[in-house]
């Protein structure tokens, strides 16, 4: 019986490829209370692997919270696996505005203490006693009225590039901070006053609207599907979006643009700028935003100090890292003195550019290609990979794809090589190639030949 994964996320994305087939991007949430959440998650992993369903799943006695990638036509048969439960039958699921065939390379589904982690320990709390659901059209209208108060219930990496106008946004790395600052800031007017809040998908909004109420708040609501689903309704319905910006979302797209305005910058230029990247140093993997420009200059990493890292030899660069605990010493989101234009909390409601419309991933063209290697090394001095073929010859003139989960798709057409240490027109099954790059060039990467 597999209840885990056995293909790599490189081998899952081949599959992909090959399969040639649109996925929908797609999260879900239900509280309830789940008796054994071991065989609950056991009883999905083994449904969700025959559909070909990927993505990030937590289960807890207090219920499930999932990010997915499901293959379109398999949608209506996912959705039958949840419904087989009586405390998810209609669900709603909230499936993305853009979607990427590669937004999920893993079946993950993984037992918690709690779905949303809140750090409470009130027994007398009740997380199903939640404030009203607003649709698009109703949380546009109470927008307007001067007695609401809204909250942006995400973390400050998440409401930079992109909230709702006159929205309260925490500075604060976790969900769990915020509930006691809101609370303390708010206090006053927990008769008064609509306490109007907002997160990505709705999850964290309907934990902490109960929580609002708990504490006294007599006026409390919740944008029902978040962001996510509020973006949908905008569209479908034609209304205005108070919503300005991207949303971020958390699989490798890092978010989906819900209006052409720019509202942050690039935290090493200042330039406008909403992307989100991870510093190349693995020691460090810093979220932060970084654009195009810095992105090239700086390869990918937060610091001087992590460009020089990336350019040492895997083994260095393990030894620098042995005996550091993982955790968010290491894994921070967003937070460096070496990032001279990140300003937390100073978030601005006036757009500093407009992006230019990206266009529909759904609409791009399959580029034929064959796998031929795999990177064996990358020599970071003289920018030099070097791969060993493993599947058709490679001559000289070839159009080629380096691909990776990090490095993604880089095309190159091979002008020169050498091959088992000398220069030549033809490499073989089972030669050792090397040749320029102008990027670099991981261990995990591939190397395709595109057909004509």
């Amino acid at each position: 019986m597999q209840l885990y994964n056995t293909l790599s996320a490189e081998e899952r994305a081949e599959l992909i490829d090959q399969a040639g087939k649109q996925r929908l991007t797609l999260s879900f949430y239900a509280y309830a209370k789940i008796q054994d959440p071991q065989q609950f998650r056991d009883e999905l992993f083994l449904a969700w692997n025959t559909l070909d369903a990927l993505g990030r799943t937590y289960v807890a006695k207090e219920g499930i919270n999932a990010q997915m990638s499901v293959p379109a036509e398999n949608f209506e048969a996912f959705r039958e696996t949840l419904e087989k439960y009586d405390f998810m039958q209609d669900i709603r699921l909230n499936v993305a505005v853009e979607h990427d065939d590669h937004s999920f390379l893993k079946l993950t589904v993984k037992v918690r203490d709690k779905i949303v982690a809140d750090g409470l320990n009130d027994e007398t709390f009740d997380v199903t006693n939640i404030g009203v659901h607003l649709k698009a059209a109703e949380f546009n209208q109470i927008l307007d009225d001067p007695n609401t108060i809204v909250v942006d219930f995400r973390n400050h990496y998440e409401s930079e590039i992109g909230h709702f106008r006159g929205a309260i946004t925490p500075d604060v790395e976790t969900f769990r901070e915020s509930l006691p600052i809101i609370n303390d800031q708010l206090k006053d007017f927990k008769e008064d006053k609509n306490l109007v809040m907002y997160c990505t998908g709705g999850i964290r909004c309907e934990k902490a609207s109960a929580y609002f109420k708990h504490q006294g708040f007599k006026n409390v609501f919740q944008l029902e599907g978040g962001i996510i689903n509020y973006a949908k309704q905008i569209k479908e319905e034609n209304l205005e979006s108070k919503f300005i910006g991207k949303n971020f979302v958390f699989d490798h797209r890092l978010g989906e643009r819900i209006t052409d305005d720019i509202v942050s910058q690039c935290h090493q230029c200042g330039k406008p700028c909403d992307n989100h990247t991870n510093c190349e140093n693995e020691g460090c993997h810093l979220l932060f935003i970084q654009c195009d420009e810095c992105k090239s200059a700086m390869e990918n990493c937060c610091s001087v100090e992590c460009q020089e890292i990336i350019h040492m030899s895997l083994v260095d660069q393990v030894k620098l890292r042995r005996g550091i605990k993982n955790g968010n010493m290491i894994f921070r989101k967003g937070k460096s003195d070496k990032l001279k234009f990140k300003h937390s909390g100073e978030l601005s409601d006036v757009a500093l550019a407009k992006a230019v419309e990206p266009k529909d991933i759904r609409q791009k063209i399959k580029i034929k290609k064959v796998l031929i290697g795999k990177a064996e090394h990358y020599y970071a001095k003289s920018q030099v990979a070097q791969f060993l073929i493993e599947n058709q010859e490679l001559k000289i003139g070839d159009r080629v794809i380096i691909s990776g989960p990090t490095t993604g798709n880089e095309e190159i057409t091979i002008s020169g090589m050498f091959v088992n240490g000398s220069q030549t027109s033809v490499a073989n099954i089972g030669d050792k190639v090397t040749f320029n790059t102008s990027f670099r060039v991981r261990l995990s990467d591939k190397l395709y030949k595109i057909l004509d």
